[in-house]
C-alpha cells in the first residue's frame, strides 16, 4: 500500500465512521445535511489522490457521474420491491474495474443522489458510507482474478448484502436514543432478516447480469481513453 492509499484508507475507514458516530450521538442526527456533505467531500479526496502524477480529466469524473446516475435510476425502477435494488452491484462493478476510490465515491454519490427521490434523513450519511465501503472493498477485490468468476461474484453479493444490513442496523439502534446497545442491535438484525435476504438476492442477481456487459464497457473506456490510469498522461 502506497502512502496515498494509506491516507485514503484512513479517511474512508476511520475519519468518516467517526464523523457518522459524532453526528448520530453528539448532534443527535440534527445536522444530517451537514454530515452528508462532509462525507461526500471526504469521499472525493481519495478519488483525486489516486491520480498520483496528474489531475483527472472530465471524462473520468463523468464516468463516476454516469455510474451513479444509473444506480439512482435502477433504485427508482425497482422501488416497488423493498430491498431489491441494483445499487450495490453497480457500485461494486465500478470498484472492480476502476479501483477502490472510484467504487467508494460512486456508492456515496448514489446514496445521497437517490435519496432526493426516496427522502433525505439522518440515515443518508450511513447509507453513503455503507454503499461506499462496499464499492471500496470491491475495488480491492477487483485487483485479483477471483472476481472474474461467477462464484466470486456470488460470494461477494452474499457478504455485501449481509454487511449492508448489519451496518445500517447500527444506525437503527443509535437512532433510538443516541446510544448503542447490543441487545437492541441483535433484535434489529433479527427483525431485518427478510430484508437482508432480499439484499443478498438482489446483489447476486444484478452482479451476475450486469458485471460482464457493464464491466466490458468500462474496460474499453479505460483502454481507449486512458481513464483511471495514474500515469497514462
Amino acid at each position: 500500500m502506497t502512502k496515498k492509499q494509506a491516507i485514503s484508507a484512513i479517511l474512508l475507514v476511520v475519519v468518516i465512521p467517526l464523523i457518522l458516530l459524532i453526528g448520530a450521538t453528539l448532534l443527535e442526527d440534527g445536522k444530517y445535511n451537514i454530515i452528508s456533505m462532509l462525507v461526500a467531500i471526504i469521499a472525493c479526496i481519495p478519488f483525486f489522490l489516486s491520480f498520483e502524477k496528474r489531475k483527472p480529466d472530465a471524462r473520468e469524473i463523468l464516468v463516476i457521474a454516469v455510474m451513479s446516475a444509473i444506480s439512482v435510476a435502477g433504485r427508482a425502477v425497482f422501488a416497488w420491491i423493498p430491498g431489491f435494488k441494483p445499487v450495490t452491484a453497480l457500485t461494486a462493478i465500478t470498484g472492480f474495474k476502476l479501483g477502490p476510490e472510484a467504487g467508494f465515491l460512486t456508492g456515496a454519490v448514489s446514496a445521497i443522489s437517490s435519496n432526493i427521490l426516496f427522502g433525505q434523513g439522518p440515515w443518508t450519511p450511513f447509507q453513503m458510507f455503507t454503499w461506499g465501503m462496499l464499492g471500496y472493498i470491491a475495488g480491492w477485490l477487483g485487483k485479483t482474478k477471483w472476481m472474474e468468476r461467477k462464484l466470486g461474484l456470488i460470494l461477494y453479493g452474499i457478504v455485501a448484502g449481509v454487511l449492508f444490513s448489519f451496518i445500517m442496523d447500527i444506525w437503527t439502534v443509535i437512532s433510538y436514543d443516541g446510544h448503542f446497545n447490543w441487545r437492541r442491535y441483535m433484535a434489529a438484525a433479527g427483525t431485518a432478516l427478510p430484508f437482508t435476504a432480499t439484499y443478498v438476492l438482489s446483489n447476486v442477481v444484478f452482479l451476475l447480469l450486469l458485471t460482464k456487459p457493464i464491466g466490458e464497457k468500462l474496460e474499453r473506456m479505460k483502454v481507449k481513453y486512458g481513464i483511471m490510469q495514474p500515469n497514462s498522461k
